[in-house]
Formats: structure tokens, C-alpha cells, sequence
């Protein structure tokens, strides 16, 4: 089995395999993102668009099952790739991916980082979102994940990025990547601006 661990979702974090029923990492000699784009593919999260070493995502535990790992990037597993088993690493240079289906967000242009036009990262590029569904219960989502509290007050902003998201709440979910969303559609964006908001905490 494989995962990825200390994330802010299940496509981006410290890579983690398990054999003979104990969960290890993966040194980070030699990764690349051939290697990681296997462990994208292998989970289901498209490809990888950030690798990192140094135990980015926070240091793991247990065995260190693979060093030098050696991925074309065609392998269905990690496992199936070459890679050395004995290892010189300790879980400081823990291996870890962000995988294109990880979606991240923040608030650019207001005061602090609780404030500002509504900008989500994913497939490698940021994205505004369209306001044309954006209602308190998306914003509300939207400033708890962030930390910042709840909605003040509802922006509009012009789309000057080049792609776009949609989203849909139904109830208070952990992220907006929980809700209903749509990338690069173009119905349900036309004629809405961006989404902004001011969230009533403050941000870094």
C-alpha cells in the first residue's frame, strides 16, 4: 500500500509505502518527479507538480524501505521501480510530492492573509474562482480551512488569472475541495466576476 502523510489532502505529503504490515518512507537520494509521478498516477491524483526532500511535510517514522529510488515514470507502482533497500538516510531526508489533483488556496490582495480575491492553486497553475455559486456557506468553508475565522463580507474582483474554478457547498465541509467543483468550464463562469471575501480573523 502507499500514501501520502502530513498533507493538507491525500495528493500531496511525505510519501509512505507499506510492506510486511509496517508503514516506512522513502529516502530522499535521487528522487525526481519521475519518481514521483508514480506515486501520483499509483493514487490517483494525477501527476506530480512539487517533489521535495528534507522531510518537508514533517519527519516520518518507522523503516526507511527504499533509497536511490529510480523511476522512469511508466511504472504502475512504486515498488515496481529500481531502487537500493539498504539505505545511509535518516527520516530528516524523508521524500515527499504535492500530485496535481491537491488543491491549496489563499486570499491575495487584501490586508493580510484572511482577506482578498480567492485564488486556488491546482494542476500546477492558480486559479480565480467564479462568483456565479459563490454564496456565505462556500466562504464560510473557505476562511475556517484557511484559519481565518468566518465571512465579513463578500468581494468581487476581475478574473485575470488564466483558469478558473467553480464551487458548490452543500453543508460546512473540511475544504472546498469536499464541495461540488468544476475546472475550466465555461457555463457556469459566464459573466461572473472573481470571488473575494474578508474573513473576520487575521492571517499571516
Amino acid at each position: 500500500a502507499l500514501r501520502l502523510a502530513g498533507g493538507r489532502s491525500r495528493c500531496e505529503g511525505r510519501v509512505e509505502m507499506e510492506e510486511a504490515g509496517t508503514w516506512g518512507t522513502v529516502c530522499d537520494d535521487e528522487w525526481d518527479l519521475a519518481d514521483a509521478n508514480v506515486v501520483c498516477r499509483q493514487l490517483q491524483c494525477g501527476w506530480a507538480v512539487r517533489v521535495y526532500g528534507d522531510a518537508a511535510f514533517g519527519r516520518g517514522s518507522g523503516p526507511i524501505l527504499r533509497d536511490d529510488v529510480g523511476c522512469e515514470g511508466h511504472e504502475e507502482h512504486l515498488w515496481d521501480c529500481p531502487a537500493v533497500l539498504e539505505h545511509d538516510c535518516s527520516h530528516k531526508e524523508d521524500a515527499s510530492v504535492v500530485c496535481s489533483e491537491h488543491q491549496e488556496w489563499r486570499l491575495s490582495g487584501g490586508r493580510d492573509g484572511c482577506a482578498g480575491r480567492v485564488e486556488v492553486f491546482f494542476r500546477g497553475t492558480w486559479s480565480t474562482v467564479c462568483d456565479s455559486s459563490w454564496y456565505k456557506l462556500e466562504a464560510s468553508v473557505l476562511c475556517r480551512t484557511l484559519g481565518c475565522g468566518e465571512p465579513l463580507q463578500q468581494l468581487s474582483f476581475g478574473h485575470t488569472l488564466p483558469s478558473r474554478m467553480v464551487y458548490q457547498c452543500n453543508s460546512q465541509e473540511p475544504s472546498l475541495a469536499h464541495c461540488w467543483w468544476t475546472y475550466n468550464k465555461s457555463a457556469p463562469c459566464h459573466q461572473s466576476q472573481a470571488a473575494g471575501v474578508v474573513c473576520n480573523g487575521t492571517g499571516p
